[in-house]
């Protein structure tokens, strides 16, 4: 058994303006912010449960802003709050895939 049952990786790269597009001029911090203030309100931080980290760019700047969720594998873009309560609430609660987020 694994150390903690989910990993979600945002990224939270950021570029000058102008340059390629990254996460955090998207509002992957803020995102970011929210996520682990959610999943500690919802009890599933910790061992044996879910934890939001940190990562730098995950070269799929053109699709983002993005995270990962490991083991599964799975990507997803977001473009406010309520998306990010969606995938925690689905994916990391429930177990489904938030096909209309994945990329």
């Amino acid at each position: 058994m694994s150390y903690y049952k989910h990993h979600v990786f945002f990224c939270l790269n950021q570029r000058e303006l102008g340059e390629r597009q990254s996460c955090a001029n998207c509002g992957s911090v803020a995102a970011w912010e929210h996520a682990k203030a959610r999943v500690k309100s919802l009890k599933l931080a910790g061992p044996g449960g879910v934890r939001i980290n940190k990562a730098g760019c995950l070269e799929r700047c053109e699709e983002g802003p993005v995270i990962v969720i490991y083991p599964e594998e799975t990507w997803y873009t977001y473009i406010d709050e309520s998306d990010i309560d969606e995938i925690v609430d689905e994916h990391l609660v429930k177990g489904n895939i938030v096909e209309r987020l994945k990329i």
